[in-house]
């Protein structure tokens, strides 16, 4: 917790003021009751003692909940910043994706690939494994299998990284030089 200097000086004011009026107190209580004992002298210098403690907890903790309301404030304030440009960017990939897919159904056309058979390539472009497109199929793993070969066969594809690579070769441009 940092204070800054004025306001440590306004504190070291107000507790000199406080031990000030508690010191006049006490020469009060002195001078009313002379044959005070010590015990009892350090008794009334106690009860105002904890209640300036107290109420200088008070402060303290006020003054913190105050600071931390305001981090509050901006932390929600950078939330929704955040949650702005991640809308925005979602929004701008969603064309994106829109002009990508559109791009890839152009190219199953050209290649002639079967309703079938174009779920199965996109289903293999998303990374599921024969056994996970047979099952969202609900059909045989074999099936799948078949169904991939004809797509690398009407593609002219060695294999699934092969037809990986024909639609993300164009989307990773390469690195400029720094």
């Amino acid at each position: 917790m940092s204070i800054d200097r004025s306001k440590l000086l306004s504190i070291a004011g107000a507790v000199a003021a406080i031990l000030a009026g508690v010191g006049g107190l006490l020469a009060l209580e002195i001078i009313e009751e002379p044959q005070m004992t010590w015990p009892q002298l350090l008794m009334e210098l106690a009860e105002p003692l904890l209640i300036v403690l107290a109420v200088a907890g008070v402060v303290l903790l006020f003054n913190r909940m105050q600071r931390q309301h305001r981090e509050q404030l901006a932390l929600l304030r950078d939330l929704d910043v955040a949650r702005a440009e991640g809308a925005h960017w979602r929004n701008d990939m969603r064309e994106l994706l829109k002009g990508l897919s559109a791009a890839i159904d152009a190219q199953f056309d050209r290649w002639q690939l079967t309703a079938a058979e174009r779920e199965v390539a996109l289903l293999m472009l998303k990374g599921l494994s024969h056994r996970e497109i047979a099952i969202a199929r609900d059909t045989s793993e074999r099936t799948i299998r078949q169904q991939a070969q004809a797509i690398y066969g009407k593609a002219s594809l060695s294999g699934r990284a092969a037809l990986s690579a024909f639609f993300l070769e164009d989307l990773l441009l390469p690195r400029e030089p720094k």
